[in-house]
């Protein structure tokens, strides 16, 4: 691409000189891959500008001096990331008074993402509550200094609010739901695992403002019972499609009659580690829970043949189910399921199953005959199911699924 291209006549003519900005505009968006958005700005000075004012999303690692410069160049960003590693830490990283330029410079802001960014405060989230009233999506998991008092300030400011991600804020409490109630009355998407601070209590308290939410999770909310989500389940009824639980030590039958009763639109189901939920209630979730895509229920004890085989059967959309440590699971639970759905047999794409001591071979068999969409099949610590066994039993994998099969000979064997 150049500047100036020439006539048939000889005559030279300037781009810049017979297209608009908007017209420019116009180019660059047609433009569909990074590596050509990129070459856009190359050509010169002008349309370098044109990239900056027209791009929306940016991923950075910037002290409070480079973010003042890219809020200036950058004056349309919608989406910034600031979000640091897990694993390794960016000193000085993210601070307060980052926080501060952003809320400032970066006023038409709807997604804000500060993942694992240890050195913010509250100071810094009550200058996104009054800077950012437009935030739509803010992701602070991980941020283990944050309070009800900072987070509160951004709900107070934050009226669009529509995402709201807290993992691992240990701090965070029923207080803090209770403000979310209040003023985000928009909220569709909320993060909560590991905020073991949040009871049922909390859990009430969100429901009587919040009416839209679709996605919930709650994984590892030690102190959240039967009641909070009976209470979310009827309250969501129509909205839920996503509600995860693993490891609520506290959660029994009633917790899954509810989801079952109320929650006809759920799509994803995590219980995982929820070992006091007995087969009778995961039988339920066949009958009750028939748009479910994933279900995962590892060391849920009690899951028997009759409960998995009737969620297999049943769940004609399940896509993705891992189940672990279900001693009284075994090979009959796959027989004859190539001939449910109109003889089609699953929709499987995904299935994960660990630590089933009763499993072997023979159900391995049955699970190839009946899922022929399946494309990752993952079989850990079942004894009875072993390399050499597949090996003997003659069992063909498709081409297109990848399996991996861990056992005490060989630590793992991947076949592909």
């Amino acid at each position: 691409m150049t500047v100036n291209e020439q006539t048939k006549e000889g005559e030279q003519i300037c781009i810049n000189e017979r297209l608009r900005d908007d017209e420019l505009g116009t180019v660059l968006a047609k433009l569909e891959t990074d590596k050509d958005q990129q070459a856009f700005g190359l050509v010169c000075k002008r349309w370098l500008y044109l990239q900056s004012t027209e791009r929306r999303k940016l991923c950075a690692r910037s002290g409070s001096h480079m973010l003042c410069k890219m809020a200036a160049r950058f004056t349309r960003i919608n989406d910034l990331d600031l979000s640091q590693s897990a694993s390794r830490s960016f000193y000085p990283g993210v601070a307060d008074s980052d926080l501060s330029v952003i809320a400032a410079g970066f006023t038409t802001l709807r997604i804000l993402k500060l993942q694992h960014c240890r050195g913010i405060t509250d100071d810094g989230m009550s200058a996104i509550g009054s800077g950012l009233s437009s935030l739509q999506s803010l992701d602070v998991s991980y941020c283990r200094k944050l309070t009800d008092d900072g987070l509160s300030a951004v709900t107070e400011g934050c009226h669009d609010l529509k995402i709201l991600h807290l993992a691992g804020c240990r701090l965070v409490t029923d207080r803090l739901l209770e403000s979310v109630s209040k003023n985000c009355r928009k909220l569709e998407e909320l993060g909560l695992q590991g905020c073991i601070n949040v009871t049922d209590t909390g859990l009430a308290a969100l429901v009587d403002g919040c009416k839209r939410v679709k996605h919930l999770d709650v994984n590892k909310c030690s102190n959240v019972g039967d009641l909070g989500i009976s209470t979310i389940a009827e309250a969501y009824s129509t909205s839920l499609k996503t509600l995860k639980l693993q490891d609520c030590y506290k959660l029994g039958d009633k917790s899954i009659f509810a989801v079952t009763n109320f929650c006809k639109n759920l799509e994803t189901l995590i219980i995982a580690g929820c070992r006091h939920l007995s087969s009778s209630s995961i039988r339920s979730l066949a009958a009750s829970t028939q748009n479910l895509t994933i279900l995962k229920m590892d060391f849920c004890l009690n899951v028997s043949d009759t409960s998995l085989k009737s969620i297999l059967s049943q769940c004609t959309c399940l896509e993705v189910l891992e189940i672990g440590c279900c001693e009284g699971v075994t090979d009959a639970a796959f027989e004859g399921l190539g001939n449910v759905n109109k003889g089609v047999g699953l929709g499987l794409k995904v299935l994960k199953i660990s630590n089933c001591l009763r499993i072997t071979v023979l159900g391995i068999g049955a699970i190839l005959k009946a899922c022929m969409s399946l494309e990752h099949l993952e079989v850990r610590s079942c004894p009875r199911v072993t390399k050499v066994g597949c090996a003997e039993a003659g069992l063909r994998f498709p081409e297109s699924c990848k399996i991996r099969i861990q056992d005490q000979t060989d630590n793992r064997c991947v076949i592909s």
